[in-house]
C-alpha cells in the first residue's frame, strides 16, 4: 500500500525581497531527524552571516509525523510558526525548509514578518517537484530474444521499470513493478510464455515516483 502523502523530489531554492530585506527559502526531501539536522546545519554554514536561519521540518506524514520548527532570534511566533504552516498545508512529508533572511534596515513588524515568512515558503512549496513513496517488487527473468518487445511493452503497461538487460544465449532481465500490478504482470508473462516463463522477485522496497 502507497504512503498518502507526497515528499519533495528535489532541492530548490527561491529568494523574496521585502522592504530591503532579503529573504532566501531553501526546501528538501529528508527522510530522518538526523537527514533535516544536517541539512540545516548546512544552510546555517552557507550563510553564516544571515541575520536569522529559520529552520522547519516534517519527518514521516500521515498519522507517523515528527515536526520542528525555531524561529532563531526572529519574535516568536512570526517566522518558524508560519513557514510550519505552510508545510502542513501542502501535503507534503520528509521535507525540510530553511528561510534565510538577511536584514534589509527596515523594521516588518510582526504582522510584516508573518506575511514575508509564509510567502517565502510558499514560494518553494508551491514549485517544488513531488513524488509519492511506491511499493514494488524487483525481479529477474531469462526470456528468449523472440519475446524481448513483448516483454517490454508488458513492463511499461504495468507501470513497471527494466533495470538491466543481460545478453547471452537468452536475455537476463532485471526489472521493477509496482506490488499493486506484480500478480497481474506474472500472468500475462504466462499467457506471453504459454506458462514457461515467470519472474522470480529478489527485493521488495519502496521507490519515490513522480506525480
Amino acid at each position: 500500500m502507497s504512503s498518502n502523502y507526497l515528499i519533495p523530489t528535489e532541492e530548490i531554492r527561491r529568494e523574496y525581497d521585502v522592504m530591503k530585506s532579503r529573504f532566501i527559502a531553501t526546501l528538501a526531501p529528508a527522510f530522518s531527524i538526523d537527514e533535516a539536522r544536517t541539512f540545516i546545519s548546512n544552510i546555517k554554514k552557507e550563510f553564516s552571516d544571515a541575520s536569522h536561519n529559520v529552520p522547519v521540518y516534517i519527518i514521516g506524514g500521515g498519522n507517523t509525523v515528527t515536526e520542528y520548527f525555531s524561529d532563531d532570534g526572529e519574535p516568536s511566533g512570526t517566522a518558524g510558526k508560519p513557514a510550519l504552516s505552510v508545510l502542513r498545508g501542502s501535503g507534503l512529508g520528509d521535507v525540510v525548509l530553511v528561510i534565510t533572511r538577511y536584514f534589509g534596515g527596515t523594521l516588518l513588524g510582526t504582522g510584516g514578518l508573518v506575511k514575508a515568512y509564509t510567502e517565502s515558503a510558499q514560494l518553494v512549496v508551491n514549485q517544488v517537484k513531488r513524488g509519492r513513496r511506491i511499493p514494488v517488487h524487483v525481479a529477474e527473468i531469462t526470456i528468449p530474444y523472440n519475446l524481448l518487445e513483448r516483454l517490454r511493452l508488458s513492463v511499461i503497461k504495468h507501470h513497471g521499470q527494466i533495470v538491466s538487460e543481460e545478453y547471452a544465449e537468452d536475455i537476463r532481465i532485471r526489472l521493477q513493478v509496482r506490488q499493486e500490478a506484480f500478480e497481474l504482470f506474472q500472468s500475462e508473462l504466462r499467457e506471453l510464455s504459454a506458462g514457461k516463463i515467470q519472474a522470480d522477485i529478489i527485493e521488495s522496497k519502496e521507490e519515490i515516483v513522480a506525480v
